[in-house]
């Protein structure tokens, strides 16, 4: 009995998306079981080749499919009131531009935040991350950027940390200052920049309030050397970083995250074959967000042949936000990374799977149902995984595990 495994929860008769690399496309395994003890998966594999298991319960999937808990690897999840009748206004004809000039925009979010109580912040923030998770969505990345003052920034990194405390989902949270220029720098966004280095960063990394922290480097947010200079403050912190990047002009900011070995550039809707070559050289996850394509008419793509050409992992994420993106739904973006950016239905579910995992450094935890990572795995009513893809709106979600645990729906 010296090689007879001592189990949590055994799922038993069921089909595995694990998600791995290796082996069948999707890492698909037919006729699998799953062993799980302490929260990680123990073994899991096709049936006949399952070591002898001792478990305190078992589960009988009936033959449907296991896949890993899906993950949201960007959102600004943490933000106060909504700007709909912006959308009316520019339906009917009214520029970004001019409705900015009225006081809207993302500094009508910045007002809204700065004005919300820690508390209100929560409530909102848990009604979108229930709405995730009754998806499948196991992991969020939560990024600030809608305060642009200090006391702002921090409180609602705050409330993004204390999602965990209350719903059984695991949150990457990211520091995200340099989003946009507050109006009282309208004319100093060197001057706003010292003042996310020298005071926001210093009290972020103290309050052990970001995993990682993300800068907005465009025309329209900051420049490549602004960027620099967040980058080399975070790094001095020990602080992984992101970006905002070549999402509506190509400012060669990839090439810059990559010089910083960067977990993840985001949009990249211009990004050229340099950048590309960069980032694959530096392990850096380029993530998709057709959401924001789809609701901006985007018409430039990302460089999708050459990301292949390159072998650079591709994650989707829902991009949730008030003003660019107002999608809280990850699945929907499988489908529209196929249908706009001619991926894969494969390449799509990995992209909000393993490669979302390696886009917040989490790989080695998540992503895949692999012996070692945590027991994120979820029961689905379909045929196939490339099912998830194809069907817009019907919900094929049976069961969820969170950390080997049961969630009830």
């Amino acid at each position: 009995m010296a090689d007879t495994l001592h189990a949590d929860l055994l799922l038993t008769n069921a089909h595995l998306a694990t998600m791995s690399p290796a082996g069948e496309p999707y890492g698909i395994i037919r006729d699998a079981s799953v062993a799980i003890a302490e929260g990680r998966i123990l073994w899991a594999g096709k049936i006949t080749e399952q070591p002898a298991v001792i478990a305190k319960a078992e589960h009988d999937c009936q033959g449907q499919w296991l896949l890993p808990g899906l993950i949201d690897c960007h959102t600004h999840l943490v933000f106060a009131g909504n700007r709909a009748d912006e959308f009316e206004q520019r339906l009917q004809g009214v520029s970004y531009a001019d409705i900015a000039r009225q006081g809207g925009g993302i500094r009508r979010t910045v007002q809204a935040t700065r004005e919300a109580s820690e508390e209100a912040l929560l409530a909102l923030t848990l009604k979108r991350a229930r709405t995730l998770m009754g998806q499948g969505v196991s992991c969020i990345e939560i990024k600030s950027g809608y305060g642009l003052d200090t006391d702002t920034e921090l409180k609602m990194l705050r409330v993004a940390r204390q999602v965990e405390q209350h719903l059984p989902v695991t949150v990457r949270t990211t520091f995200l200052g340099a989003h946009a220029l507050p109006a009282e720098y309208q004319d100093d966004a060197d001057g706003y920049i010292d003042l996310v280095c020298n005071e926001m960063l210093p009290q972020v990394k103290a309050e052990n309030l970001a995993d990682a922290v993300d800068v907005f480097c465009e025309s329209i947010g900051f420049s490549r050397e602004q960027t620099h200079k967040v980058f080399a403050a975070a790094q001095n912190l020990g602080l992984p970083v992101k970006l905002h990047a070549e999402q509506l002009s190509n400012l060669g900011g990839s090439e810059l995250a990559a010089s910083f070995n960067a977990l993840s550039v985001d949009h990249i809707e211009y990004l050229d074959e340099a950048g590309v070559s960069a980032i694959a050289k530096s392990g850096t996850v380029a993530t998709l967000l057709p959401g924001a394509f789809y609701y901006l008419k985007e018409t430039q793509k990302p460089p999708i042949e050459l990301l292949r050409k390159y072998r650079v992992p591709m994650a989707l994420a829902t991009d949730f936000n008030p003003g660019s993106s107002p999608v809280c739904n990850l699945p929907l973006m499988l489908n529209m990374a196929c249908t706009l950016f001619a991926l894969t239905p494969e390449e799509a579910l990995r992209g909000i799977t393993i490669n979302a995992a390696k886009a917040l450094g989490e790989a080695e935890h998540m992503g895949s149902i692999e012996t070692g990572k945590l027991a994120n795995i979820l029961q689905m009513d379909i045929s196939h995984p490339n099912q998830l893809s194809y069907e817009i709106g019907i919900n094929p979600l049976n069961r969820v595990w969170h950390q080997g645990r049961m969630l009830t729906r």
